[in-house]
């Protein structure tokens, strides 16, 4: 990683990273959600604006992941057509979609999270799944320290919001967790701190989504 400075998002794939030396940052509280982003879609965008507001973020950053090492490559669309996507989706200047990752050139979330704390140490984080991945968690690499370089939210998804709370991560975590009510000093917290967020469902899905999408040209082909 570089110390140089990274220009601001707006206009082009290397201006999709917020700069490290803009005092923008300092003591600002950014909510960090990851993925695939393959599509980005409303439910990305919900849960997004849940998090601002349960937690008092000032921003939620997407970051549009060059490859899920959890997930296939096939059928994973190109990382600048996805964070294209993601911009036409977000639609709020608080949600600010990303290629920090190919950026920093780190794959794992332990890794990002470890070179964004030192890119942006004036900066608050809270890092952002959903309860499906609460679940997978242990299959992370080095999941443990992950909870102990940022505080965690975990947004509720439907079927997941039970295995989610007596999985390994939230016993493992257990005392840890913080109630609801005082979701909104959680970014300011020292990790290990981490909530769980209930909302109404948004049903939407990046795999129905493509599903759609590759019906739809089947029967054009047709």
């Amino acid at each position: 990683m570089t110390g140089r400075s990274v220009p601001e998002a707006g206009s082009g794939p290397a201006r999709s990273v917020p700069n490290p030396l803009s005092p923008l940052w300092r003591g600002r509280r950014i909510g960090l959600l990851g993925g695939s982003f393959n599509p980005a879609h409303q439910a990305h965008v919900m849960i997004s604006l849940q998090a601002i507001r349960h937690l008092g973020l000032d921003e939620v950053w997407w970051l549009v992941s060059p490859q899920n090492p959890l997930k296939p490559t096939k059928g994973m669309a190109p990382l600048a057509e996805r964070l294209a996507g993601a911009r036409r989706v977000a639609g709020t200047a608080r949600i600010r979609p990303t290629d920090i990752e190919a950026a920093l050139g780190t794959r794992y979330t332990v890794d990002t999270l470890a070179a964004l704390k030192q890119r942006y140490p004036q900066t608050f984080f809270v890092w952002l799944i959903g309860a499906d991945n609460m679940v997978q968690m242990p299959r992370w690499k080095q999941w443990e320290c992950i909870f102990r370089l940022a505080p965690v939210a975990i947004l509720a998804r439907p079927t997941y919001s039970l295995p989610a709370m007596s999985s390994t991560a939230a016993k493992r975590f257990g005392t840890r967790r913080v109630p609801v009510e005082h979701a909104r000093a959680l970014a300011t917290m020292t990790p290990p701190a981490w909530t769980f967020i209930h909302f109404r469902h948004d049903p939407t899905s990046a795999t129905a989504i493509r599903a759609r999408r590759r019906a739809h040209s089947r029967s054009s082909v047709d």
